[in-house]
């Protein structure tokens, strides 16, 4: 099954795109790269390719892994970009975090040179990129998702088709503010208890069998007060991007955000508090900060 592709294609290979590459490559696939850092193609096992041309000219599948729709714009639209280059009947899968509206305006560029554009959100974080366990929320052609299945499931375990070109995007917005919302709340939370003198461990224990609980105590929360930041996962400064672009689309689709500027200023304040190029896990620290210099964690790693 490996074969029938060819070499994939793969634009970017740094925290998530490296991992997904990784994968591919473990279960047989030949995968061509580029990276604006070309020393991260050969970390991940791919082979370098000189440019998004011969990318474009040896494969049949190109997937992104991008950090915003300005770059994915840049590597789609720019000189000598995949636009320029694009051959009918390719397909090109967009598992970055993006601008909806950007999304499908690339989908009907692409669409007139032939090209299919699947947007393919994607979520679990790098420990799912690396077990091969993430969900993908896919927007765009169902049939060119169906053909690519395999492929996507050497590095998912849930891939679910949202509708039309956009629709995967929009529902990575709506997760990732959730995402955000929790992992700032529970931030806060867990400073809180820091400071009324309870024992996190067992805090998190009655959270996690009560109503409080979401992904955030769950799963990253019990890591952390072990001092085990999690690195690697998405940046402080990646998920205030991913919040103002549900701000973005709130006011879009005409629904008040009551919780939103809150989340968005959660994520400013530890950015500019010297976190923004940490995982985002670091709010909890920017909070502790604000509270009296309060650490949750024991020890850190």
């Amino acid at each position: 099954m490996a074969a029938q592709y060819g070499p994939v294609g793969m634009v970017g290979t740094g925290n998530m795109g490296g991992r997904m590459t990784r994968r591919m490559i473990a279960a047989g696939y030949a995968v061509l790269a580029v990276d604006a850092d070309p020393g991260r193609v050969p970390g991940c096992g791919a082979v370098p390719a000189h440019d998004l041309a011969e990318l474009a000219a040896r494969c049949d599948v190109i997937m992104l892994s991008l950090p915003d729709s300005s770059v994915i714009e840049a590597v789609i639209r720019g000189p000598a970009g995949l636009l320029e280059h694009a051959r009918d009947g390719q397909v090109i899968v967009d598992l970055s975090t993006a601008d909806p509206a950007s999304t499908r305006a690339l989908h009907d560029e692409l669409a007139g040179r032939g090209v299919r554009y699947l947007d393919a959100g994607i979520s679990g974080g790098a420990a799912a990129a690396e077990q091969g366990t993430l969900t993908l929320m896919v927007g765009g052609d169902e049939t060119a998702l169906a053909s690519l299945r395999p492929l996507l499931g050497t590095f998912s375990a849930h891939v679910h088709h949202m509708g039309g070109s956009g629709a995967g995007h929009v529902t990575k917005v709506l997760n990732n503010f959730l995402n955000g919302v929790t992992l700032a709340a529970t931030a806060e939370v867990m400073v809180a208890g820091k400071k009324a003198g309870l024992d996190l461990a067992q805090l998190l224990e009655v959270i996690n069998t009560s109503s409080g609980v979401s992904f955030a105590s769950l799963n990253r929360f019990p890591h952390i007060i072990r001092g085990d930041y999690l690195k690697g996962g998405l940046t402080g400064r990646l998920m205030a991007k991913d919040v103002r672009l549900y701000l973005a689309l709130a006011e879009d689709l005409g629904v008040p955000t009551l919780v939103g500027p809150g989340t968005l200023t959660a994520f400013q304040v530890s950015n500019a508090l010297g976190y923004g190029d940490m995982i985002s896990n670091r709010v909890v620290d920017a909070v502790g900060d604000l509270a009296g210099g309060v650490r949750v964690a024991e020890q850190e790693e």
